[in-house]
């Protein structure tokens, strides 16, 4: 391998962490050991930066489904994105690869030794994100009907 292919993957890992926005969290100084200290230094951070794909995602879901989001109260588009994100297979793992492409090399081995409870942990943070800004997502349909 020459200098400038061994440099590409730290230089596409400097890259790619400094496309992370900062999420208030006080962590040690050291790279993620646990799940949790993976959840505040990668999850989050990168699940901010993907929050109008996220959006956006789940929108063509509820279209492509049919799911009648724009007419349900606030309680039941509540319901309706927890059943979306818990259940469609697809949009699980839609939403694992707009997290996961932007990993770093040393964040993808930890996920890779960590896969199953990152996911989750993944998941349930993309489901209270979307659910949180059920607003956003019933701007997107109304305005994929114009």
């Amino acid at each position: 391998m020459s200098t400038a292919d061994s440099s590409a993957p730290a230089a596409l890992d400097a890259a790619l962490l400094a496309l992370r926005p900062p999420v208030a969290a006080e962590l040690p100084a050291e790279p993620a050991a646990t799940t949790a200290d993976f959840l505040h230094r990668t999850l989050r951070p990168l699940l901010k930066l993907q929050n109008p794909r996220l959006l956006a995602v789940t929108a063509d879901f509820l279209l492509d489904h049919h799911v009648p989001f724009q007419v349900a109260g606030p309680a039941e588009q509540q319901r309706l994105l927890a059943e979306l994100l818990t259940r469609n297979v697809k949009l699980r793992y839609t939403i694992v690869g707009l997290v996961t492409g932007l990993f770093t090399a040393a964040e993808m081995r930890f996920y890779r030794s960590q896969r199953a409870e990152v996911n989750r942990r993944l998941l349930e943070l993309a489901v209270r994100r979307v659910q949180d800004q059920a607003s956003a997502v019933a701007a997107l349909l109304a305005a994929s009907d114009a």
